[in-house]
């Protein structure tokens, strides 16, 4: 069935990242024979958007000059330029005026084309992995089509994004597509059985590519307009560049966060009496679907221990959990990936996708431990998202700040190995965080890690922010450690993936951290790429004396960069009657 799929596997490896467009035909028709439960909505196709094509044959001087000019951004210009040229998606500049943020919009369109492509052939390596009844290959296929599915609805956002000017939000949502992309080129190159997955894993590599070329088009865009003589390869503060923000909003102390006064629409009881209904899930599913921005769908859960897995789709928005208070309302689970078909995504007690959620006063809790590993509480992909007065139990990968636009506010966060980490723009404000004893053998030394924050382009909006939050460990972890404080060994951070970005601003760091601060993934890996920033911190862990050289101090001039109004927009969406 995939036979169009070149067969020398050098070819498949080499430099050349195009993909042709007999593959597309023959994976497109592949996809519209699947029964697949999942549509998926498509960007208008070209003629829809630029009015009519003219007669004139692509590759013409003006629309070359004009692609070589917006794969200046791209960090290997030559194939950016050879794969939009013969994409069919440039608008003919003699009809339509073309401009850079015109061939922005056609980077995207080929982006989403290639993701209806990928959907299919992923889709095509589950049937035959249920089929077969290979467990880890079913898993992995799951994780990587519900990958691709989001994607494609980012990408499909971001398009009507560009139209109506809105860049950040359409930096936002492609970071977000990327990071779905890689994860699941990733997550099938771990269990790869075949030579159908392996060229899926190449095709999606090279839809990475593809999508990481229109958002360094529109990094660009955002700091330098339609200009192109500044244009080129994304740099980061590691380079010494900051992105241009205007000086105005909020600044660093945020007072928005929940509205007061919201209308509960149904409740919920763990002995069901007086309430709607005995399980979160059940009130989940009877949201309305795609509710508008500020209808909210408000959940009040009741005191009470609530053992269940609960998931709120992509298509249940603006969906609010509110509790009696942090271990008064408790969400709790035991998934880890110890389990046989359970992923570290998969393993959350509470998994949330659709965009504007918000709780409220609840604990989120995963049991896990030894001798599994991985094991969330709470898992968030929910754009536009606020998480305020909850509290987040958990060992190893406590808090999953998944992808997109996060605000936790007065959050209590307790872990130790990796608790927070993913890929998400996340910014905390007073919040503590704790580091908890390993359960097995503490006694026996440890090294701890508080963040692993996973950007894997230079490209994405993403990072966390820790604004005026305390680090340190719980009462019986201190204990533990003040009686051999040479054997336990904690740190603020290490570098999931390349471009990791993680800053501690203001913030209270306990003395139970190393002076070296941050600890390295394996070897050199992402030291030079990485951004790991400090400002103003206090406390006995804060002195930057010991600090790794590959650490920075944030300047002074920059550290705007990071207000809730310019790293997550916070301004333009964060109730302010909280």
């Amino acid at each position: 069935m995939f036979h169009s799929f070149p067969q020398n596997k050098q070819n498949m490896n080499s430099s050349s990242h195009y993909l042709s467009s007999t593959l597309f035909v023959s994976l497109l028709l592949l996809h519209s024979s699947l029964s697949s439960a999942t549509s998926i909505t498509a960007i208008p196709p070209p003629e829809q958007r630029w009015g009519t094509i003219s007669d004139q044959p692509a590759g013409n001087e003006n629309e070359n000059g004009l692609i070589h000019e917006a794969c200046k951004a791209s960090r290997d210009p030559p194939t950016c330029e050879s794969t939009l040229s013969e994409s069919g998606h440039v608008p003919p500049p003699t009809t339509t005026n073309s401009t850079l943020l015109n061939v922005i919009q056609s980077a995207t369109w080929a982006s989403s084309e290639n993701l209806n492509l990928a959907t299919a052939m992923v889709s095509s390596i589950l049937n035959a992995s249920l089929a077969a009844g290979d467990l880890n290959l079913t898993t992995a296929a799951r994780g990587c089509l519900d990958g691709l599915i989001n994607s494609q609805y980012r990408t499909v956002s971001t398009a009507e994004a560009l139209t109506l000017g809105r860049i950040k939000d359409a930096r936002a949502w492609m970071s977000a597509a990327l990071g779905y992309e890689s994860g699941c080129s990733v997550g099938l190159a771990k269990v790869n059985r075949d030579y159908k997955t392996n060229e899926s894993v190449a095709f999606l590599n090279k839809l990475a590519f593809l999508t990481g070329n229109a958002l360094a088009m529109m990094v660009n865009y955002d700091n330098f307009g339609e200009d192109p003589r500044s244009w080129g390869p994304v740099r980061t503060e590691r380079n010494g560049f900051w992105d241009r923000v205007d000086g105005s909003g909020s600044g660093f102390y945020f007072s928005g966060g929940i509205p007061w006064g919201l209308e509960v629409n149904v409740t919920v009881c763990k002995d069901g009496g007086g309430c709607d209904f005995q399980t979160v899930q059940e009130a989940v599913n009877v949201a309305p679907d795609n509710r508008g921005v500020g209808r909210k769908f408000v959940i009040w859960i009741k005191s009470g221990v609530y053992e269940e897995i609960v998931r709120v789709p992509l298509q249940k928005k603006n969906v609010v959990f509110l509790g009696d208070g942090m271990g008064k309302t408790v969400m709790t689970g035991s998934l880890n990936v110890g389990m046989p078909g359970i992923s570290t995504y998969y393993s959350a007690t509470v998994g949330v996708v659709g965009d504007g959620f918000m709780a409220s006063n609840i604990t989120f809790q995963n049991t896990a431990g030894p001798p599994t590993s991985q094991a969330v509480a709470f898992r968030s992909q929910s754009d536009l998202s606020v998480i305020e007065n909850c509290e987040f139990l958990g060992n190893q990968d406590t808090l999953y700040a998944h992808s997109l636009r996060q605000y936790y506010k007065s959050c209590r966060i307790q872990g130790n190995v990796d608790f927070i980490f993913g890929n998400a723009a996340a910014f905390f404000q007073d919040c503590t965080i704790l580091v908890v004893p390993r359960q097995a053998k503490p006694e026996a030394g440890e090294t701890n890690a508080v963040t692993a924050q996973s950007r894997t382009d230079a490209c994405q909006s993403t990072g966390f922010v820790f604004y005026n939050c305390v680090v340190n460990g719980t009462e019986e972890y201190m204990v533990l450690y003040n009686s051999k404080p040479g054997i336990h060994r904690n740190f603020l951070g290490r570098p999931w993936k390349e471009y990791s970005r993680t800053v501690y601003i203001n913030s209270s760091l306990g003395s139970l951290l190393s002076s070296q601060g941050w600890m390295p993934w394996s070897g050199e890996f992402a030291l030079a790429t990485l951004y790991y920033g400090e400002f103003g911190n206090g406390g006995p862990g804060a002195d930057l004396a010991g600090r790794v050289p590959w650490s920075s101090q944030i300047p002074e001039e920059h550290v705007n960069v990071y207000t809730v109004g310019n790293f997550i927009q916070g301004d333009d969406w964060i109730s302010k009657s909280a």
